[in-house]
Order: structure tokens, then sequence, then C-alpha cells
């Protein structure tokens, strides 16, 4: 179990994976890789490779083909136009919630109306 433990953890950190911690991830990467290669032109074989390691989470949300529309009409394919294409599909497309409230001003808090 501490093998297992250490594998997702190296797979989280350095997105090398250990194959029976990442065997579920294969199929959609591997998917994610083909459509890349026959749709987006600014990628070579290794981009697309490093692209859908980099976008495994909206993969396993069965979002790879619409990230992969969006990086096959990109200029770019590098992580930050990666991130931005998986930031723009599924649940994530409407850039989540509001940002909270700015934190209040403690000198606003004290009125000295009174004297």
């Amino acid at each position: 179990m501490k093998s297992l433990t250490t594998c997702v953890l190296a797979l989280a950190v350095f997105s090398t994976g250990c194959p029976s911690a990442t065997a579920p991830e294969g199929k959609h990467e591997s998917a994610c890789v083909e459509d890349c290669r026959a749709r987006a032109k600014a990628c070579d074989e290794d981009a697309c490779a490093r692209g859908c390691r980099f976008v495994i989470d909206r993969l396993m949300e069965h979002e790879g083909k619409n990230v992969v529309a969006c990086m096959a009409s990109a200029k770019a394919c590098d992580d930050p136009t990666w991130a931005d294409c998986a930031a723009k599909v599924g649940v994530h497309a409407d850039g989540g919630p509001p940002a909270p409230p700015p934190p209040k001003n403690p000198e606003d808090e004290y009125d000295d109306s009174s004297e």
C-alpha cells in the first residue's frame, strides 16, 4: 500500500506515474494523444503527450475531445494554452464561482462619530 501511495504522489508531483497507478488513465491519455496528433496542428507528438498528461483530470471527466478541439484552433501548444483550453470545457467553462469579497478594512469598523 505504501508503494502505491508513493506512486500516486509521484504521479501528482512529477507527472511520471507508475504503471499500476496509471492503468485507468492510460486509455484516456492515449486516445487524447492520438486525437491531438490528428487535429492540433501546432502540437508535435511530444507536446500532445505532455498536454494530455497535463489535463488528465479533464480526460477522466470525459472532456478530452473538447480540450483537443480547443487545442486544434490554438496557435501555440504550451502549458498555458492547454490549461486555458482545459478551463473552458465542461463544468469548468463558466470560470467557477466568483471571487470572495475583499476583507474589510479594520479602520472602517471603528466608528468615532459618537464622540
